[in-house]
C-alpha cells in the first residue's frame, strides 16, 4: 500500500455526528420529562458545548477523519501552503524549485477560476493541489449549513478538476473549522481532511521571526507544516523561505505523500 492510500481516508460514516446530537437530544428530553427541568437544561446546554467544540478544533476526529501527521517519514515533512493562488504564488513556487522542495497548496475556488495559468502550473511544476473551499468565508464558515457547505466545497472541487482534469483528494477546512455538515461531502467527493502538526500563525499579523520561532520545535520528521501565501502582513515569502532553509539545515526534504 503507498503512502497515499495510507492517508487517503474519506469518512466511513458520514453522518455518525448528526445521529448522535439527535439522540443527545431525546436523551435530554427524556431527562427533562423524568428529573426535571433544571436536570433536563444542564444536559441540554452540556451536549450542545460537546458537539460544538469539535468544530473549532483542526485536528478533532470528532466530526470527521483527519490527517495530521505522516505516518511513516523518516526525513520527510509535507508542506501546505494554503490560501492562494495569488500575486505570491510564481515567487512561492521559485522558492521551492531553489530548494528541490514540493507543496501541496490549497487553492481557493473562485480564486484559482481568476488565474488558471498560476494553478496549471503549480501542477506543471511538480506540486499537488488540495480543496480550501470555494469562496473562504473564515467568519462563518463554521456555522454553514448543509447547502452552503455543499456549494463551498463542491465549486471548489469542480473548478480544480475542471482546470487541471483530475480531483483533489486532499481537503482543508477553512481555519480548520469542521461542523457536522462537512463529513457527508468529503465522502462524496472522495476527499481527505488534512490538518497539521506545524502551525506558526503566519496567516494572521505577524515577523517573520515570530512564526519561525513558533514552528521551530515542530519542523521533525512527519510534520505537515501549515503555511500561507498572499497574507496582509506581507511576510509570506519570507517566513517560506526560513522554513526552507530550517528544513535544510535539519535535514529534512518537504515531500509530497505521494514520493
Amino acid at each position: 500500500m503507498t503512502a497515499v492510500e495510507t492517508l487517503h481516508c474519506p469518512p466511513r460514516w458520514p453522518w455518525h455526528a448528526l445521529a448522535a446530537f439527535a439522540v443527545s437530544q431525546v436523551l435530554a428530553l427524556g431527562v427533562w420529562l423524568w428529573a426535571g427541568w433544571a436536570w433536563g437544561l444542564c444536559l441540554l446546554l452540556a451536549s450542545h458545548a460537546l458537539f460544538l467544540l469539535p468544530v473549532f478544533l483542526p485536528n478533532s476526529r470528532f466530526y470527521a477523519p483527519v490527517v495530521s501527521r505522516l505516518p511513516v517519514a523518516v526525513d520527510a515533512v509535507w508542506l501546505t501552503i494554503d490560501d492562494g493562488p495569488g500575486p505570491d504564488t510564481r515567487r512561492v513556487l521559485d522558492l521551492l524549485d531553489r530548494h528541490q522542495a514540493r507543496a501541496t497548496f490549497f487553492l481557493v475556488g473562485e480564486r484559482a477560476l481568476a488565474q488558471p495559468e498560476l494553478v496549471r502550473e503549480i501542477v506543471a511544476r511538480g506540486h499537488d493541489l488540495g480543496n480550501h473551499s470555494h469562496t473562504h468565508p473564515e467568519r462563518r464558515f463554521w456555522r454553514l449549513g448543509a447547502t452552503a457547505m455543499a456549494a463551498e466545497l463542491g465549486r471548489c472541487q469542480y473548478a480544480l478538476q475542471a482546470l487541471t482534469g483530475q480531483p483533489p483528494r486532499w481537503y482543508r477546512s477553512v481555519v480548520g473549522m469542521t461542523n457536522p455538515f462537512v463529513a457527508p461531502l468529503l465522502r462524496q467527493h472522495g476527499l481527505t481532511r488534512v490538518g497539521w502538526s506545524a502551525r506558526g500563525f503566519d496567516g494572521v499579523s505577524c515577523t517573520p521571526a515570530q512564526v519561525l520561532a513558533r514552528l521551530a520545535p515542530d519542523l521533525r520528521a512527519g510534520a505537515i507544516v501549515l503555511l500561507h501565501e498572499g497574507s496582509a502582513h506581507g511576510h509570506n515569502l519570507t517566513i517560506i523561505e526560513g522554513v526552507l532553509q530550517a528544513l535544510d539545515a535539519r535535514g529534512l526534504k518537504a515531500r509530497l505523500p505521494a514520493e
